[in-house]
This record gives C-alpha cells, structure tokens and sequence, in this order.
C-alpha cells in the first residue's frame, strides 16, 4: 500500500515514511497563561531535537467520568486561547471537536481536526469535518478491532476527505483497562494513511478510581520505543509541567523532563527504523 500524506503546513508533512511528528501538550486548556507557557516550553523542547510539532490541547473533555470533573472553558473561549497561542508561538494546533455545531467555528482557528475517539464512527462529526476541507485525525474507538477502521476511513473518503490520519490509542481489555495490540497499527497503516500512535491515553485506567480515571505513565516509554520501532507518522504525548496537579488526565501524562529524554530515543529510533522503509 502506497503511504499517504497530510501536509499540515510548509513545513510539516506527516506520513508513515517520513521523519516523526511530535503532538504534544496538555489534556484540557486550564488557563491561557498556563497553555501559553506550557507550548512556549514545548516548542522549545521539541526544537533542540530538530523534530516536527503540532500543539494538541482541548477546549472541552466531554467524556470525563464525573459531571463535576473540569472540563475546559468551552468552546468559544477555548478557541480564543488557541488563536492566541497561533498568533504568539507559530505553531499548527489539533483539537477535538465533538458536535458537528462546533465544527466551522473550529476550522476556522485550528489547522488539524481531531474526532476524539468515543465519536469514530459518529457519520454526520466525520461528514462535517470533511467538509471544511482540514485534515482529520479519528481516534480509532476503544471498542474497535483495527480493521473496523476500514469502513471508518470509507465514510471520511465518501465525503471528500483525502487529508485523513488514524490514531492508536489501545483496546479496552476487561474493567478499567487498555491494552496495545501493535499487530493493529500495520493492519491500519493498510489504508494507506498516516498513524499516529496515542502513547499517554494507551496507558490510562478509564474511570479507575470511581470519579475519575487513572494511568501508568511508566509505561509510556515503552509503548512510544514499540510504536516507533514499526514505523509510523506521529507519536501523540500528553504532557504537564506537573501532572500530579493537573486538571484532567495527570495520571497518564509526562512531566517536561520526561518528555525530553523521550524524544532523544524517539528521534534515534524513527531515523534508523526510516532508513529502511
């Protein structure tokens, strides 16, 4: 299968043959400041090790456990913040989109949609999105067998979609757990698209702890070695300057320093495993 490409903009490409993206940044917007300051260490990071970033963070987690979880400012607010970010640090953002209300005022600021990963077979989210013309990034469901992005990946082309990537995130594997089957992301890349792989949400704990959910960011290391190693266009990190104190998925995010010292196996991994594609 011949790969595809997603240009993101001049300077980015994404496919499962070229140099790896970085997406990275916090789960949920938390305060303007703190996004701000969060990309500017980001990008800042991310540009020692000479590697493409997009800026992900979310304007509303409508999926979180509990009614009183945070989960954002909103929409119109949340969009301001990212137009803000864009206009200060330059850099492509991706953010999710849930309704299909909110997905022109989105386009209109973002430059990647991203149809989060209970929505991936949501007909009328992906037919609104492919009509703005943006890519489009679906999280493969939880609940879904890699093939069955086949038919996922049929609705986004029937509506004129061609700039399209799939997201690994893990399978649901009895309560309270995922699992990466990495047999998944070949059987993916047989579309043809680019695919991401979704490190940090991969070791969560969905709704682990009652209210809320929990993870093993231990583990995120590993996992990003393993999906590099078979060769794909972007590895997916949440990161928190300090995630024991974050307002939404901490327990699955990385701290800077962590972030770091993955890129540098990241980076050398993606080289080798891409020399031979």
């Amino acid at each position: 299968m011949e790969n595809k490409c997603i240009i993101i903009n001049q300077n980015i490409t994404m496919s499962n043959d070229k140099p790896i993206v970085i997406i990275a940044g916090p789960c949920v917007i938390e305060s303007e400041q703190h996004v701000l300051m969060l990309a500017t260490s980001l990008k800042k990071i991310i540009s020692e090790f000479k590697m493409p970033f997009i800026f992900k963070t979310s304007y509303d987690k409508a999926n979180r456990s509990s009614f009183c979880s945070y989960r954002g400012p909103g929409v119109d607010d949340g969009l301001k913040i990212l137009a803000e970010v864009k206009r200060r640090l330059n850099l492509p953002i991706i953010t999710d989109v849930h309704t299909e209300i909110q997905v022109p005022k989105v386009a209109r600021v973002v430059d990647f949609l991203q149809i989060p990963a209970f929505l991936s077979r949501q007909t009328d989210l992906i037919k609104a999105c492919a009509y703005t013309g943006k890519p489009i990034n679906i999280k493969k469901g939880q609940f879904l067998a890699p093939d069955d992005i086949f038919n996922v990946v049929k609705k986004a082309e029937n509506f004129g979609c061609k700039k399209l990537s799939i997201t690994e995130r893990g399978v649901s594997f009895g309560y309270h757990n995922l699992i990466v089957d990495f047999r998944g992301i070949e059987i993916m890349k047989q579309t043809g698209y680019p695919i991401i792989f979704d490190a940090t949400h991969s070791v969560q704990i969905p709704g682990g702890y009652g209210t809320y959910s929990g993870g093993n960011r231990e583990f995120v290391l590993p996992l990003s070695k393993a999906a590099s190693a078979i060769g794909i266009s972007a590895l997916f990190l949440e990161v928190h300057e300090n995630p024991d104190s974050a307002l939404s998925d901490g327990a699955n995010s990385l701290n800077l320093e962590c972030f770091r010292k993955l890129l540098k196996y990241i980076k050398d991994i993606d080289n080798l495993v891409k020399r031979k594609l």
